[in-house]
């Protein structure tokens, strides 16, 4: 490239059309999915005190914006139980009861918004006791035991009618135990979407906050399951054997901390790859936004286009509405 003054990079960002012609990556609404968190009963809109404009819903209200989100043209929701202490046990038998919260609110949405995907966590942290997301016995989380029961669940809520199970609990040799598990089931069509490379990382307190779970873990965490922040090869190791085992898509989680894990991956396999901006990130920016620290909109915006520079296809995040509106102008 000639140099300064035949050269000048500026010309390009003189115009709003010209800075738009030449932009090389944008952000739509297709590139948005919206987590939720559901409530048992019909209850009033609880707000979440640490994630600034969240609220967990009943499963009427829970129908109720699912449907604003897809005349927003949002493709997908991801559903969170918020399950009431009284019913969690040790074992977590909920989380394999076809008539659990969270199937009841997948049959629910399915049949008012069937058009919308839905998105559904197996993992057994909102239904145990401890918090942890498998099978507790001895101060050990059991890799295999824990398995037999995620194989239950992802088919359970499967037949509800959810189009994509996604395992969060990083045990191993899940991906291929659930896929084996809807197969034989005749579920065939429905997707895996790995929590493929998941950090056990602090920015999850207010999520942990919004389903209840904090209190339950107490002063444990998930490091013996949950990636450590300072590994990157292990990562790609962690994808590489999920796409073997049958995962559809993955996801790196959380999102803005590990950017650099998101380009590796997109990069290396180029298989639909997702980023979570988790409760942290989402608090952070919204919190300091309240104050009037930040521009919220702005900084959001800034935030998940980061996210499709980086190589995501698809983005989790609490502000999918808000700015589901501001890209349909």
């Amino acid at each position: 490239m000639p140099a300064y003054p035949r050269t000048r990079p500026r010309r390009l960002r003189q115009f709003d059309w010209s800075r738009r012609l030449v932009r090389e990556h944008a952000l739509r609404v297709d590139d948005l999915i919206w987590p939720t968190f559901v409530l048992d009963g019909d209850p009033a809109p609880q707000a979440v005190a640490s994630m600034p404009g969240v609220n967990r819903l009943g499963i009427d209200d829970l129908v109720q914006a699912v449907g604003q989100a897809r005349s927003l043209g949002i493709p997908a929701v991801a559903i969170f139980p918020v399950i009431d202490p009284a019913l969690k046990t040790p074992r977590g038998e909920l989380a394999t009861d076809p008539d659990n919260l969270v199937c009841r609110a997948v049959r629910a949405v399915k049949k008012a918004v069937p058009d919308i995907g839905i998105i559904c966590d197996v993992a057994l942290d909102p239904f145990t006791t401890h918090g942890q997301d498998g099978l507790l016995v001895d101060g050990r989380i059991l890799n295999d035991e824990t398995i037999e029961v995620l194989r239950q669940q992802a088919v359970v809520q499967a037949q509800a009618g959810c189009d994509v199970v996604a395992p969060s609990d990083m045990m191993d040799g899940r991906i291929g135990a659930v896929r084996d598990a809807l197969d034989e089931a005749g579920l065939q069509r429905t997707m895996i979407l790995s929590y493929a490379a998941k950090y056990a990382s602090a920015f999850y307190g207010p999520f942990r906050d919004a389903v209840g779970s904090k209190g339950a873990l107490g002063g444990g965490d998930k490091r013996t399951y949950q990636m450590d922040p300072a590994n990157t090869e292990e990562a790609l190791r962690e994808v590489g054997l999920d796409i073997e085992e049958g995962a559809d898509m993955v996801m790196v989680k959380p999102g803005m901390p590990y950017l650099d894990i998101l380009r590796r991956v997109k990069e290396r396999y180029g298989l639909p790859t997702y980023a979570y901006q988790v409760s942290g990130e989402y608090a952070m920016l919204m919190g300091a936004a309240e104050r009037g620290w930040l521009d919220g909109p702005a900084v959001m915006m800034e935030s998940l286009l980061a996210f499709k520079r980086a190589g995501a296809d698809g983005i989790l995040t609490y502000a999918a509405l808000d700015i589901a509106e501001r890209l349909r102008g």
